[in-house]
């Protein structure tokens, strides 16, 4: 089953180790930023029940492992979200297929 994200999108980058980086940025009016943490929650959840107790660093044996950034400016009034999740290949072929990640 794939689940579409509204608000993020992911760029795909690998390292010369096979572990692949997800890395999405959303900036919306302050009225949108639940609607994005959602959709950080759900991409989170997902890789916790999918990948369970392997969240870690990939160089000491995670499988997975993510970084979460929040900002906000005042002129013009908006928040950005920017999320980067990496993984081995197994869980960036996974989190491809979830989500319909190109």
């Amino acid at each position: 089953m794939t689940t579409e994200l509204r608000y993020l999108d992911f760029d795909y980058s690998e390292d010369t180790e096979g572990h692949g980086t997800f890395d999405a940025m959303a900036s919306t009016s302050p009225d949108k930023t639940p609607e994005v943490r959602a959709e950080v929650a759900q991409v989170l959840a997902w890789a916790e029940a999918a990948f369970p107790d392997a969240r870690g660093a990939l160089d000491d044996g995670g499988t997975w492992d993510y970084d979460l950034q929040e900002s906000s400016e005042d002129e013009p009034r908006y928040e950005t979200i920017t999320l980067s999740i990496s993984g081995t290949a197994d869980f960036c072929a996974a989190l491809r297929e979830r989500f319909g990640i190109d």
